[in-house]
């Protein structure tokens, strides 16, 4: 039986009346990439206000790797709330804080003694590592790289690189921070190609040390190591690891931004698992709560501790129903293997999308490591220019046949996908079948087709 299960013409009325209610109350700022209003979810699909069914291939932008609803993360919760909602760990603390970091810091990888501070968001995650890093290291400078997005407060806005919509406006950001190039194959910023390129962007950081800001001035480099709103770039197997090797030389502290890569995402607990990497201080967030805000950094427990007491926190830092979201939504990924998983999910796409990219011209690339897969759209004819018009009627084209998709990349020309792990082949299948058909209407002289409940019947 198909998930899919379209009523009414998408956005449906109730959904079309919610609008017009929003567009009254809350800023444009706030904006979105549909119009559908939720009503119900579970594991992979949404039903919105007006009883239409949709595939989540977005998952609340990498919030949802357990699925929607997960059951032991919603049984944790009612638990909870019968013992109490708030108490501020900082006044009178409780034990679920102290077992999610004792599991957090198991987790982590590498050899190291680990300890973890809870928080709420990704954003605040960046914050307070910058501020360990800088406290440990008493140098002032973060290095950042372009085309990384690591939140929209003010140092993490600093860090992150795309202009519009979030920087432009919103300036003076915060100083000591540089940013030179990702390991963006597909956009090599020094035109060379890999392997030959001897990973030229990781090697030149040391010329950086002489051009742009001595190493002896830089307390921190902060790297995805798979780009997430960057457009879902998977660096080469050896970058990370050649700049760990820099930041030791130097006395740097590894930043690892994982806060869309981490929790089974591709196909491990953290990304940088894949390239054997230990960081100094790993962030998480987003599918860490299971659909509950909640983010944390963990970190090496002698940097951990080089602040003094009252020096890290927050009122709502680690939450107890965050925390018992999250130690239910990391049993899950345990106990359902979503780390195997998402690798047989990132297979399946990947089998179709390459034939995609054969038989379509405008798909530039496919790349991704597990479950954390991307189509990258160019105009027809083999230019690489980017078409973030297409890209967004391909998008169009999928929310109003049943698939919601986010996009991604500094043009906004790249499909990711952050279906929850718990998503099914037969869904998976349905939700490609709808993608392949938005590729061949954009790309052809057709026009994007809409869904109408007679087309559905």
């Amino acid at each position: 039986m198909k998930s899919i299960r379209l009523k009414t013409n998408i956005p449906g009325p109730q959904s079309v009346a919610l609008s017009k209610r929003e567009a009254a109350a809350v800023p444009r700022g706030v904006a979105q990439l549909t119009s559908i209003y939720v009503q119900r979810t579970e594991g992979a699909c949404i039903e919105d206000v007006d009883g239409n069914t949709f595939l989540d291939l977005a998952g609340g932008i990498g919030c949802l790797n357990v699925g929607h609803r997960d059951a032991r993360v919603t049984e944790a919760l009612h638990a909870q709330v019968d013992r109490f909602l708030h108490t501020c760990f900082m006044v009178t603390p409780y034990e679920s804080y102290v077992s999610l970091a004792e599991k957090l810091n198991r987790l982590a990888p590498g050899a190291s003694p680990k300890k973890t501070i809870l928080l709420n968001t990704g954003a605040e995650a960046v914050e307070n590592a910058v501020k360990i890093a800088r406290a440990y290291t008493r140098r002032p400078a973060v290095i950042c790289f372009e085309d990384g997005f690591h939140g929209r407060t003010q140092l993490a806005l600093s860090l992150t690189s795309k202009t519009h919509p979030y920087k432009a406006g919103f300036e003076p950001f915060v100083s000591d921070i540089y940013r030179v190039p990702y390991a963006y194959c597909y956009r090599c910023s020094y035109n060379l190609t890999y392997p030959s390129c001897g990973v030229h962007c990781a090697t030149r950081l040391e010329d950086t040390f002489k051009r742009v800001v001595a190493a002896e001035s830089v307390a921190a480099i902060i790297a995805e190591p798979v780009l997430g709103e960057g457009g879902f770039i998977n660096p080469p197997p050896e970058w990370l690891g050649i700049i760990r090797d820099i930041c030791d030389r130097h006395g740097i502290v590894l930043i690892a931004d994982e806060v869309q890569t981490g929790f089974g995402r591709t196909g491990s607990f953290f990304a940088c698992e894949h390239y054997g990497v230990e960081p100094d201080l790993i962030l998480s967030a987003k599918s860490l709560g299971g659909g509950l805000p909640i983010a944390a950094v963990t970190g090496k427990a002698h940097l951990m501790d080089y602040t003094a007491p009252g020096a890290l926190g927050g009122t709502f830092g680690g939450n107890p129903l965050s925390c018992e979201a999250a130690l239910a939504a990391i049993a899950s990924i345990e106990e359902n293997q979503l780390n195997e998983r998402a690798i047989l999910l990132g297979d399946q796409f990947r089998r179709r999308a390459k034939e995609w990219q054969k038989q379509t011209a405008i798909v530039g690339d496919v790349r991704g490591i597990g479950a954390m897969q991307a189509l990258e759209i160019v105009k027809a004819g083999n230019s690489r220019q980017p078409d973030a018009e297409a890209t967004k009627q391909i998008t169009r084209y999928c929310y109003e046949n049943g698939v919601i998709l986010v996009t991604a990349g500094t043009y906004s020309n790249v499909i990711r996908l952050l279906m929850p792990l718990v998503i099914t082949n037969e869904q998976m299948d349905e939700a490609l079948d709808v993608i392949e058909s938005a590729l061949s209407c954009v790309q052809g002289t057709l026009p994007v087709k809409i869904a109408t409940p007679a087309a559905i019947a």
